[in-house]
C-alpha cells in the first residue's frame, strides 16, 4: 500500500502545483474530485494517504488530507486519540491548526471517538497550536452545521483553563470558542466573562459581549444598542 499512497500523494501535489490559485475553493474543487474518486478505499488507504499529505510543504495538501478524512465516512469513524494527534503533525500557523481542530479533532471528539481528557491535555502543551488546537475544537461541539447540539460543560472547561494564556492566537481563539457557545448557552457565557472579568484579555471580553448584544463580533455601528 505504501507505493500506492506515495504514488497518489505525488499526484495530488503535481496537481495542487498546476492550479490556477491557490484559494481554499480552488483546492477544495480538487479534493472533491479525490474524494469522488477514493469513496470505496479503505480507511487505512485515505488515513496513509492523509498522513503522506500533511509531510509535504505548504498548507493545500494538509487542506486536503484533513478534508480527505472527514468527508471518508469510514476513515472519519476510525479515528482515535493516537490517529488525531499523528494528523496533527507539523502544525505551524492558524489556518493549519483551524482546519485540524474543525475537520479532524473537533470532528472526531464531538462524535465519540476523541477522549475529553486527551484535548485538555493539550491546553498544557508548551507548543501554542497544540493549545489553539484545543479551543478549536471546542467549536465543532456547538456548530449546529455539522450536528453540534451546544456542549457548555466540555467547551467551558477548554476555556477555563486557557483564560489567561494571553498569546494572540489563543486569545483569538478562546473568543472563537465562546462565541460559538453564545448562542446555545448566553447565561453561561454571560456568566463566565463576569468570573474572569480581571483576567480576560480585553479582546475576547469586548468581542464576546458583542456577541451577545447583537449576534455579531464586529457589529456595525447602527447595530449597537443605544441608551436612552
Amino acid at each position: 500500500m505504501t507505493d500506492k499512497v506515495v504514488a497518489l500523494a505525488d499526484e495530488i501535489e503535481a496537481r495542487i502545483a498546476a492550479l490556477p490559485d491557490l484559494r481554499n475553493a480552488t483546492v477544495r474543487d480538487l479534493r472533491r474530485a479525490y474524494s469522488r474518486d477514493l469513496k470505496g478505499a479503505e480507511a487505512a488507504f485515505i488515513l496513509a494517504l492523509a498522513l503522506e499529505l500533511i509531510a509535504r510543504p505548504g498548507f493545500p495538501p494538509r487542506m486536503i488530507a484533513y478534508e480527505l478524512v472527514y468527508h471518508h465516512r469510514p476513515a472519519r469513524r476510525s479515528l482515535d486519540a493516537e490517529k488525531v494527534v499523528a494528523l496533527g503533525a507539523g502544525m505551524n500557523s492558524w489556518y493549519d491548526v483551524d482546519t485540524f481542530g474543525s475537520y479532524i479533532s473537533g470532528a472526531a471528539w464531538r462524535e465519540g471517538h476523541l477522549p475529553d481528557e486527551v484535548v485538555l491535555g493539550w491546553t498544557q502543551s508548551a507548543d501554542r497550536w497544540w493549545r489553539r488546537a484545543a479551543l478549536v475544537s471546542t467549536t465543532e461541539l456547538n456548530k449546529k452545521s455539522r450536528g453540534g447540539t451546544g456542549d457548555t460543560p466540555r467547551t467551558l472547561a477548554v476555556c477555563r483553563t486557557l483564560v489567561a494564556d494571553y498569546d494572540d492566537m489563543i486569545v483569538k481563539a478562546l473568543s472563537w470558542a465562546l462565541r460559538m457557545l453564545a448562542p446555545w448557552d448566553p447565561d453561561a457565557v454571560w456568566a463566565f466573562l463576569t468570573e474572569y472579568e480581571d483576567v480576560l484579555a480585553a479582546r475576547i471580553k469586548r468581542e464576546v459581549r458583542n456577541k451577545l448584544e447583537t449576534g455579531r463580533k464586529n457589529p456595525k455601528i447602527s447595530d449597537r444598542p443605544t441608551s436612552l
